[in-house]
């Protein structure tokens, strides 16, 4: 039944992206209860991971899920962000895009996972351990080069992460940890490659 469950996600999201209900970040944490923190974060961050310019729109989201992240971290049951953005639609033209986008990545990752070893996953030290790496990924993503697209695969790294707890299955942390841990080892690869053509072009 668990898995049914799990599995069934993408149908809810969609049931909720198209309702007629308004569709704001505090609604969430009532639609979707216990996992209301990470499908929060995937929704947040799904933007981000978008391989377009998606504008300033994307270091507000990030913020926002680091103070996700942060109260995970310490243990909180329901999800509190401040009252302006609590209110904050999330259907916005680019967030519908990103969101159109998420149904189909969440669906098929849907076809593949499968509940395992859950406990690691959704049990506190699990809690604890996503709750750091989400903060990780997302602050390489936050202040990646602006306009590069270095943001993405940390953020995807985030999106998967999320994905991992939803579907309580811990292969996906496995992937979400590599997409991630991939996409910080280009931000510093390429960021250094243009240190040093800046130092070689102005300091030689």
């Amino acid at each position: 039944m668990a898995r049914k469950n799990n599995n069934n996600f993408s149908t809810q999201l969609e049931k909720w992206i198209n309702s007629k209900t308004a569709k704001t970040l505090g609604d969430l944490d009532e639609v979707f209860a216990e996992k209301s923190f990470a499908i929060a974060i995937l929704i947040l961050m799904s933007i981000p991971a978008l391989p377009i310019p998606t504008g300033g729109i994307t270091h507000v989201l990030e913020v926002i899920t680091l103070i996700l992240a942060g109260q995970i971290l310490i243990g909180r049951k329901t999800i509190w962000i401040p009252k302006r953005w609590k209110n904050k639609a999330v259907n916005g033209k680019i967030q519908r895009k990103g969101l159109s986008g998420l149904l189909k990545f969440i669906r098929f990752f849907e076809r593949f996972s499968k509940p395992r070893w859950a406990h690691l996953v959704i049990g506190r030290l699990g809690q604890v351990v996503f709750s750091i790496t989400v903060i990780v990924f997302t602050l390489f993503a936050m202040f990646a080069p602006p306009f590069s697209g270095l943001d993405t695969l940390p953020a995807l790294g985030v999106v998967i992460l999320c994905l991992s707890i939803i579907l309580e299955d811990v292969a996906l942390s496995i992937a979400g940890l590599l997409v991630g841990s991939g996409g910080i080892v280009l931000i510093f690869t390429i960021g250094k490659v243009l240190f040093d053509a800046i130092k070689h072009f102005f300091f030689n």
